[in-house]
């Protein structure tokens, strides 16, 4: 049975394409976050670290999110908004990430830091700083541990790829091409999906990240081969889709579902074999830290330092999975439910 975001989650969605909400009314600081949508529990485990570091902070923090995954629109409309309330800074997941960076350079340009969180910026120094996941070496670990899992059979796979939105945001991209070298596949221009050529790549299809998305671009692949034994999904809404369109065609014990993503759910669906394994990431920690780096930055202007050696400060991956693979670094489900979110 997979596990998936409760009705009364779904129902308490507002289907505002902007929801405001102050999480202080105490400090002389403002900050806006913004996401991607108010569903997906990853965002909503990101708004409430942020929420509770702003209230420890004594930062007024204001709250957006777009209707669906690539309602740039909204983004957009939430950005004017903060820059004409006078906030200190800006975190924002940007659905375009290319798009958006015409109201972040305006934002940077009246004096507010932009924080770009999981998902960089193109480029991504046109935000102030990013922490993020390393997107691409969560795509490098699941497409690794697929590659030994399959042994032999890997030379063969029919690979089905779900991923994010036809604007390819950076998250999207990284975690595809990741995924591609950690199993093997020449990802030929790493900026870009779908310029691959090899063989055992089916199709890729878009989901927008949701469950619903996800079954119906499985169902897609699956007609275009049923014989698909690999199953790349962006994140676990998605894989928990694809698992349901599997189940369906009685394919599910044929076909084995990595993603990326590391919620409760998602680790849960790790645990009963829904998903073969996960990267899993930290989005509390990544709000935490942009309402930190505000409150550094409203000071006396200091502005965050990336990790050594990268261009974003990374807030760290594991891969989680109850089916070890030498060579690919992991930990264990029990691990994985304890620094689990949503």
């Amino acid at each position: 049975m997979t596990k998936t975001m409760s009705r009364a989650l779904l129902a308490g969605a507002t289907a505002l394409a902007l929801s405001g909400t102050m999480a202080s009314a105490q400090g002389t600081t403002s900050a806006c976050l913004i996401t991607k949508t108010d569903i997906n529990p990853f965002f909503v485990k990101m708004k409430e670290g942020a929420s509770a570091k702003a209230k420890e902070l004594g930062i007024d923090l204001k709250t957006f999110a777009g209707k669906v995954d690539g309602d740039h629109e909204a983004q957009q409309a939430a950005m004017e908004s903060c820059i004409a309330s006078g906030v200190k800074g800006i975190l924002i997941v940007a659905s375009d990430t290319k798009a958006i960076t015409e109201s972040v350079k305006q934002a940077r340009d009246a004096g507010i830091l932009v924080i770009a969180l999981d998902t960089p910026l193109d480029p991504i120094d046109a935000a102030d700083a990013t922490f993020a996941t390393d997107n691409f070496e969560a795509g490098r670990l699941i497409g690794a541990w697929a590659k030994a899992k399959l042994g032999d059979k890997a030379e063969s796979a029919k690979v089905a790829m779900l991923n994010l939105t036809e604007m390819q945001p950076s998250v999207d991209v990284l975690r595809n091409q990741g995924f591609m070298e950690g199993f093997g596949i020449d990802p030929k221009d790493k900026t870009k999906w779908g310029d691959e050529d090899d063989p055992r790549i089916i199709g890729q299809e878009l989901t927008s990240g949701n469950e619903e998305g996800g079954r119906t671009a499985m169902e897609a692949l699956l007609q275009r081969d049923p014989g698909i034994n690999l199953v790349y999904t962006i994140n676990e809404p998605a894989a928990a889709g694809a698992f349901e369109a599997l189940r369906s065609a009685g394919k599910d014990k044929d076909a084995t579902i990595v993603s990326i993503d590391g919620g409760c759910p998602g680790v849960e669906n790790v645990k009963e074999g829904v998903i073969g394994a996960t990267s899993q990431q930290y989005p509390l920690l990544m709000a935490s830290k942009g309402i930190e780096a505000i409150a550094a930055f409203a000071k006396d202007g200091t502005k965050p330092q990336v990790s050594e050696g990268l261009d974003f400060f990374n807030t760290g991956v594991n891969l989680v999975t109850g089916e070890p693979q030498e060579g690919v670094p992991s930990i264990s489900v029990e691990e994985g439910l304890e620094q689990c979110w949503g």
